[in-house]
């Protein structure tokens, strides 16, 4: 099946976008650390143009370690300014933010503004309330709370526009769209959880079966990812007339991921980046 999830607020959010951002400095932009290539707008690359942008790898509390260093290395490696951030523990954010973007101030007329972008359900709205010091947007585990602009002042020369989440109207790399289906990052009405769920097993199988066989006291992870989800089913009471219903088993899988019962792991690697599309003169497109 293809994966996606665009409904009409998100195309009236990208137009408010396009159009605030004529009015802004500089942006920064939210993604999960579980899944940093994943959880970045390709239609936001395209909006911003070349204005200064700052990264923020939120949640990284529930990343794998190494895998938050790995992503880190990668974007300093790409000379992209990029920050692992945890919404619920901001610690000294704030300066790390307004020291970022002191010296690009200098020439501007206050307020400096910045926008903050980012995907459904990456922990902008906790990130803002953090650097704000009081609850000024609206959180939620589901995706896309945000439903218009706001402005905040992070002190008297800087400001912070928030933006409702927007994904894109057709996710081409359908790996990227099944990992963020996993996530949350697409409502569980737009998606089928028995589908999401044997996805999710075939990855903890092959990346964490550790974490797996613990979690459900596995005693062998040699089977085909179906039968996996079968069993997971059968253990955690899922059970239809007939058999397991595997639907069921698909979202109580989801929600201990999301909710972090596995402990600490990340859903992809700067490896796992597809290589750039070449243009070949003779044959087209390849990749």
């Amino acid at each position: 099946m293809v994966i996606g999830w665009y409904p009409g607020h998100m195309n009236k959010a990208r137009k408010d976008i396009i159009h605030v951002l004529k009015k802004v400095h500089a942006v920064i932009e939210v993604v999960d650390a579980r899944l940093p290539y994943s959880s970045e707008n390709p239609l936001l690359h395209e909006l911003k143009a070349d204005k200064p942008t700052l990264k923020l790898l939120n949640k990284s509390d529930l990343a794998d370690p190494a895998m938050n260093k790995a992503w880190l290395d990668f974007y300093q490696g790409e000379d992209k300014p990029a920050l692992t951030v945890c919404g619920t523990a901001p610690g000294k954010l704030k300066n790390q933010v307004i020291n970022h973007f002191a010296r690009l101030q200098n020439n501007v007329r206050p307020p400096f503004r910045i926008m903050i972008v980012g995907i459904p359900n990456v922990g902008k709205s906790t990130l803002i309330n953090a650097l704000a010091g009081r609850k000024i947007a609206k959180t939620g585990n589901e995706p896309a709370v945000t439903k218009r602009q706001q402005q905040v002042m992070l002190d008297d020369n800087l400001a912070l526009l928030d933006t409702p989440g927007i994904l894109w109207p057709k996710i081409e790399n359908q790996e990227s769209a099944y990992r963020l289906a996993v996530t949350g990052a697409i409502k569980n009405t737009a998606i089928d959880l028995a589908d999401i769920g044997l996805f999710a097993v075939g990855f903890l199988q092959q990346r964490y079966p550790e974490k797996l066989a613990e979690r459900y006291g596995l005693e062998s992870l040699e089977d085909e990812p179906i039968q996996l989800l079968e069993t997971i089913g059968a253990k955690r009471g899922c059970l239809v007339r007939g058999g397991v219903d595997y639907t069921k088993a698909g979202e109580v899988l989801l929600n201990d991921l999301r909710s972090g019962k596995f402990g600490l792991l990340s859903l992809e690697s700067p490896g796992d980046i597809p290589a750039p599309l070449q243009e070949d003169p003779e044959a087209g497109v390849t990749g």
